[in-house]
């Protein structure tokens, strides 16, 4: 009997002696206790096994996160500019959350009637389509590249954060009448090892009684770059929650700082990276081996002084006449990379998809599969796009919007109008990218039917293609404008398919009519 079974023997010995002496004193206790045993007991997972260690997570959140949040971080930047697959997952994320042209954001903004402004609502995207032309601090990237690097560094390093900056700042030019521009950040600048619990700073995040955020503890400059070891407010400038967008990736409640969506999956990875560079550097060195020259038995080798290059160049029909007595030329057989190298790694992305959110189809770029397995995976995955667009459009895309119309109204550049619902002033619809299809004509003619059936609103599917309806009917009605005007005639005109049976009929009808004068 081992150790281990000898002291499991004695902790259930001395258990029996404590429940008959509670007994004694306290029946009720007993059987409760009893009970509770025979309730743990019934979980396998809890029964100790020499066969397999129980790993367990006791501590709090932030515990857990201030131990490996920066190392998760590091590590998936590493992946990211040198592992292909970990580039690629990040595109397909960044690509079906916030789209190539980024959130479209549609005004709905209503008067006191409920009625929908129309001209203020045009009014107000209008003039934020101009401002977020270039909306950063820097001026370099339209709103469309700030969204794309906000989501990337969120999904990539678990968190992000962005200062609105309000107003005039020295220094600061401002492209536009609305003062008001963003400044986005990396969680570089949050520090993880600022706290103090006097004032409730947990990991360079001040919050309130209630958990809420109230300040942030943002380094003035990058940490690489600050001498000492140890952080002190010298170094850091505090901001008010007010001003910072934080959008982070949690998985347990009340977590202050995110985690990578690669947490789950950084080992799978990086085993796989080591392993494919294996079969490259194997298929490599067996490429390069194609020949060699088999000797005979030892008794018939002869020794030459004379010629000890014996290499020699592979051309299409090549004769060799330089073997000696007992010596012929073997070929060696590339085996590499190994026929199991494909299934393997498809397996492999598979789990890693399962743990990233993102598609099987889009991680390994392989399309195969008839069209209803390939909707069906599509349908299933993209809940977890809608996910990721919910999630970035409630952290990031509606405070931008909601302090634009602030500062624009403050700057002048938009005036209330005297009809208003002030209560739907921030009011929009927000529209991310949208499923895409497989079969055009098959989407096409259910989108049809769903319409006539009154299921779907012409509005719902203009939104589902990620445009904004009210643009879209004004391009429309400027295209029908302009061909009436040139006389032009084009099959998508539903009104033209009538013209030629209503001048059959009616030439059909004054020749009846000449024909009984005739007559």
């Amino acid at each position: 009997m081992s150790a281990i079974d000898k002291g499991l023997n004695a902790l259930e010995s001395a258990a029996g002696v404590v429940d008959k002496t509670i007994g004694f004193v306290s029946p009720t206790w007993a059987v409760a206790r009893n009970k509770s045993r025979s309730m743990l007991a019934a979980y396998e997972a809890t029964k100790p096994n020499r066969l397999r260690k129980t790993q367990k997570e006791s501590r709090g959140p932030d515990a857990v996160m201030f131990g490996a949040g920066a190392s998760l971080r590091d590590q998936a930047r590493y992946l990211d500019e040198n592992h292909d697959l970990v580039t690629g997952i990040l595109d397909t994320l960044v690509v079906r959350t916030v789209g190539p042209s980024g959130i479209n954001v549609e005004p709905m903004v209503r008067s006191n009637e409920g009625e929908p402004l129309k001209e203020f609502n045009k009014e107000l995207l209008d003039g934020f389509a101009e401002w977020y032309e270039r909306p950063d601090v820097t001026g370099e990237y339209s709103g469309a590249q700030c969204e794309q690097l906000a989501a990337r560094t969120w999904l990539r390093d678990g968190e992000q954060l962005t200062q609105h900056v309000i107003g005039m700042k020295p220094g600061l030019r401002h492209s536009t009448k609305t003062k008001y521009l963003i400044e986005l950040l990396e969680p570089d600048l949050l520090p993880w090892d600022f706290e103090d619990a006097k004032d409730n700073i947990v990991q360079g995040v001040q919050k309130n009684a209630w958990g809420r955020p109230i300040r942030y503890w943002i380094y003035r400059q990058h940490p690489s770059e600050i001498n000492s070891y140890r952080v002190s407010r010298e170094d850091l400038k505090s901001v008010s929650a007010d001003f910072i967008s934080h959008i982070k990736l949690t998985r347990r409640i009340r977590q202050t700082r995110g985690v990578s969506v690669f947490h789950s999956v950084m080992t799978r990875i990086q085993d796989l990276k080591d392993y494919e560079e294996s079969e490259r550097v194997a298929a490599r060195i067996s490429a390069a081996m194609a020949a060699y020259i088999k000797k005979g038995s030892p008794d018939s080798f002869m020794p030459t002084e004379t010629e000890t290059d014996r290499s020699f160049k592979i051309a299409p029909g090549l004769v060799f006449d330089r073997l000696q007595a007992g010596e012929e030329i073997g070929t060696i057989q590339s085996n590499r990379p190994s026929a199991l190298l494909e299934p393997f790694r498809n397996a492999m992305i598979r789990m890693i998809s399962s743990g990233t959110r993102t598609s099987y189809s889009s991680a390994s770029k392989s399309f195969d599969g008839s069209y209803s397995s390939q909707r069906q995976e599509l349908v299933e995955q993209w809940d977890h796009y809608a996910t990721l667009q919910s999630e970035f459009i409630a952290s990031w895309k509606m405070p931008v919007y909601k302090n634009y119309i602030r500062a624009a109204i403050a700057s002048g550049r938009h005036v209330i109008p005297e009809e208003i619902d002030v209560e739907t002033l921030f009011n929009a619809h927000y529209q991310g990218p949208s499923m895409p299809w497989i079969d055009p004509n098959k989407e096409s003619q259910a989108n049809e039917r769903d319409l006539r059936m009154g299921v779907k609103s012409q509005s719902g599917i203009i939104r589902a293609r990620n445009l904004n309806p009210t643009q879209l009917r004004d391009q429309i009605k400027q295209d029908r404008q302009f061909e009436e005007e040139n006389d032009l005639v084009f099959s998508g005109n539903a009104k033209h398919d009538l013209v030629p049976v209503v001048q059959v009929e009616e030439t059909q009808t004054g020749a009846n009519s000449a024909k009984d004068e005739d007559e």
